[in-house]
């Protein structure tokens, strides 16, 4: 039975080549998304399963709340560790602090190899292995860092500083960090093999760090927070996570300032899953990775794969029960001949399962095309070998049952109720198929087609429009470079300012702090005395001098410039002075706010610019000097403005600054950054919705042009007769085409009319996001309609067309 199932299946799907095409198109279209998007799923919710006791480990991080609104870091304050120590409580197995560094370079003494800035490098001790579990490969786990300048290696890193070395012989060997720490390897552990954000690769003892370059860091207080203080606890197997909360809370809160409680500002310990890491925008990960997609991206990618696999679906169901009535007869006689009703709906489930399996073989060919294409989107792991995974593979063979069913079940149904009399008697006939359900489908398929064309054009003229926007300062022809964080020598900085500015495609080069705009916020709590009214706020700071403010064409309103860098003196911008209700910037002249017990005068008014993407709106800013003239000065980045605006003439210039940075860092790499690039990476985000939207709407509309391509050709085959007759009687190609295509155009214009109050909700809603945004404009529903209606016209002519054209004495000839 099952054989002839088979031959039965192979016959009509080959009988029916065109739609069988349209059918496998349509079905390998979505399910390479689903695929290549499922993929992406799997990959970045498996990150950090295969610790055994994963489940009861988490990472400290901190919450802080103030005037302006909430903000999150990854780090905590230093005492806490220890006061979880001291408490001794029956919840907590272990205790893990640690301390991120970032060296310079590492040299290995022996053969004198230097390698420059090695990363994922901590300060830890044992309590960070007792809480995360590693192969040791050589040295003693309860001795590795318990004394001062030990450090223990992973695999990789050992052997990468001690190539062709045996791993039992590197223990007892030195390296050196940056010339003045010297530790000596008392273990090596192997590298985690599955994924995992936990990429430490060195950690050096933590009694090594309190007497050397993190003192400060290790030394600071309850009211002091940096993300370089990282604490990991492991909860025992019947410890609480809530009582730990709780006991996190409390702790918070005993050891808040009373004084930055009074202005509002509160801040909270909380406890993020290690399975929350990987996802959780809000923290970031070790390896500092901003391409890192979130719950939601991912969310909103299993909705376009959803979408897409349902548009495929529904093709399968309206052609399959479009041509139910050229399979009556078949039907009836098997059900003469004895099949049963379950029976038929096997069959015809098995005919969808085989041209499913025919798609999802072409689907894999696509999906590594894929792969390829979305190389930008796709995290940097993810190969195509995952879908060899096993649990992949499973994850694909339900889909394809699962799509089976859904492509299958209802047409099978339709199918298989038809009456044997009836159909052996003629008495179902070609007009009594209405195809309500069908006219229903295909609504439903335009109506996303149209909701993807209307956001697509939206998200681009958004973009377009943040992208030309003026940031309030000048970018063109102008980067800038960071020195190097742990070469302190101020006359290396001035000499390479000086050096710059002796270059002729340089006009002018700056050293001050960071950009205007950028991705580092520094900023502080301040309070203004209004009579008998304080007004606390945050407010962001800008260090800088006349030349850094002139360099960037930033606007003085009122007042003056800061008279030098080491005078605490600031010239605010207009957005704090609607904080403080201060409407003329004249009136602001020396008055003064208050931070940290002083009170620190206002100077000057500048005019507003974005600090960040325009998504957001301006903040409270401040300008002003370098503040410090020991170690920890702000004047770290040099800025310079190229004196061609040409940037194929640049790469001379570049090249020219370079070899000074070689001259006067010789240890460290050159890394610049222009502002307008700076300025297109606050975009990334919308730049890639708006790629994806393009190919969303793309397979969208040619999934479902296909379908509609399909009930062209039934209803046009249907129809063949009348369309001899009409033309014998007179009536002309274009009126043929206006008669067979507008049963179809009413239904792309009804699924435009419920599409667009659809759109306008949704994009109306992304849109409240901005700050800056462009408007819903009509025409872009008017746009979008019209090409819809255009592309759809376009798919059914070519076949209307072309059977208005036909002879009509071959029309009437088919019997």
């Amino acid at each position: 039975m099952f054989r002839n199932y088979l031959k039965i299946s192979f016959r009509n799907i080959w009988k029916n080549k065109v739609f069988s095409f349209i059918n496998i198109l349509g079905l390998s279209i979505g399910l390479s998304a689903a695929f290549v998007i499922g993929a992406m799923v799997y990959y970045d919710l498996s990150f950090d399963k295969f610790h055994p006791d994963g489940e009861r480990i988490y990472r400290i991080t901190t919450s802080f709340k103030s005037p302006s609104g909430e903000f999150y870091n990854a780090g905590v304050t230093v005492p806490l560790a220890q006061e979880l120590h001291n408490m001794e409580m029956s919840e907590l197995e272990s205790v893990a602090p640690f301390f991120t560094a970032y060296p310079l370079y590492v040299e290995n003494p022996e053969t004198g190899n230097k390698f420059k800035r090695p990363d994922f490098v901590i300060y830890t001790d044992d309590s960070y292995f007792k809480t995360f579990e590693y192969e040791w490969l050589a040295g003693n786990e309860q001795k590795a860092l318990q004394a001062p300048n030990k450090v223990v290696l992973s695999e990789q890193r050992a052997k990468k500083y001690f190539p062709n070395e045996e791993l039992t012989n590197i223990i007892g060997k030195s390296i050196v960090y940056q010339d003045t720490i010297s530790t000596t390897v008392s273990g090596i552990v192997a590298n985690f093999e599955d994924r995992t954000d936990i990429v430490f690769e060195e950690f050096i003892s933590l009694k090594t760090g309190i007497t050397q370059d993190i003192t400060n860091t290790m030394e600071s207080g309850w009211d002091n927070t940096n993300s370089a203080s990282q604490l990991f606890i492991k909860l025992t197997k019947n410890g609480s996570s809530a009582d730990v909360q709780k006991t996190l809370t409390r702790i918070a809160k005993e050891h808040d300032n009373p004084e930055m409680v009074a202005e509002g500002r509160t801040n909270t310990y909380t406890m993020q899953p290690l399975a929350d890491i990987h996802l959780n925008p809000l923290y970031g990960t070790f390896d500092f990775n901003d391409s890192r997609t979130t719950i939601s991206a991912l969310n909103s990618l299993l909705l376009l794969a959803v979408i897409l696999i349902v548009l495929g679906c529904i093709n399968f169901i309206n052609l399959n029960t479009a041509q139910g009535i050229q399979r009556s007869k078949e039907i009836g006689i098997r059900k003469t001949l004895g099949s049963s009703r379950i029976q038929l709906v096997f069959q015809f489930l098995g005919e969808t399962f085989l041209l499913t399996s025919v798609a999802a073989i072409l689907s894999f060919f696509l999906s590594k095309w894929l792969l390829l294409l979305f190389s930008d989107f796709i995290p940097q792991g993810l190969t195509f070998d995952i879908f060899w995974n096993p649990w992949v593979l499973i994850g694909v063979i339900f889909l394809l049952v699962l799509v089976t069913l859904l492509s299958g079940f209802y047409p099978a149904l339709i199918l298989s109720k038809y009456k044997p009399v009836s159909v052996l008697k003629q008495q179902i006939i070609p007009n009594s198929d209405k195809g309500t359900m069908r006219k229903y489908l295909t609504i439903f398929q335009f109506v996303i087609a149209q909701v993807f064309i209307i956001s697509t054009v939206l998200v681009g003229k958004q973009l377009n429009y943040v992208m030309k926007k003026d940031m309030g300062f000048k970018t063109e022809a102008i980067a800038y470079f960071r020195t190097p964080w742990r070469d302190v020598s101020y006359d290396k900085r001035k000499r390479f300012v000086k050096e710059i500015n002796n270059l002729p495609g340089v006009t002018e080069a700056v050293l001050s702090g960071n950009p205007p705009a950028s991705f580092t916020t520094m900023s502080m709590g301040v309070t203004y005395h209004k009579g008998d009214n304080e007004v606390n706020s945050d407010i962001q700071l800008l260090y800088g001098n006349p030349e850094f403010f002139n360099l960037y064409d930033l606007k003085l309103l009122a007042g003056r410039m800061p008279l030098n860098d080491s005078i605490r003196e600031y010239v605010v911008n207009t957005s704090y002075l609607k904080v403080i209700g201060i409407s003329d910037p004249m009136d602001a002249l020396g008055k003064t706010f208050k931070a940290n017990n002083e009170d620190l005068p206002i100077v000057g008014v500048m005019e507003d610019f974005n600090q960040h993407s325009l998504k957001y709106g301006v903040s409270p800013m401040a300008f002003t000097g370098s503040s410090y003239t020991d170690k920890w000065t702000q004047f770290r980045t040099i800025h310079f403005k190229l004196s061609n605006l040409e940037r194929s003439d640049w790469s001379q210039t570049i090249g020219q600054i370079e070899a000074i940075w070689k001259d006067i860092y010789p240890d460290s790499d050159f890394e610049y950054t222009f502002m307008d690039d700076t300025v297109k990476r606050f975009y990334e985000s919308e730049r890639k919705t708006s790629i994806l939207l393009q190919w969303a709407t793309g397979l969208a509309i040619l999934i479902s042009c296909l379908g509609l391509f399909g009930l062209v050709i039934h209803t046009t085959e249907r129809r063949i007769k009348e369309i001899g007759i009409r033309k014998i009687l007179g009536a002309s190609v274009v009126q043929l085409n206006i008669l067979l295509s507008k049963e179809f155009l009413k239904l792309v214009l009804i699924a435009f009319i419920i599409a667009t109050p659809i759109a306008w909700y949704g994009l109306n809603h992304w849109l409240e996001g901005f700050t800056n945004k462009t408007g819903l404009s009509w025409w872009i529903f008017v746009l979008s309609g019209l090409s819809m209606m255009f592309i759809a016209l376009v798919i059914m002519s070519v076949k209307t067309v072309s059977s208005a054209n036909t002879d009509p004495v071959k029309n009437l000839r088919i019997e």
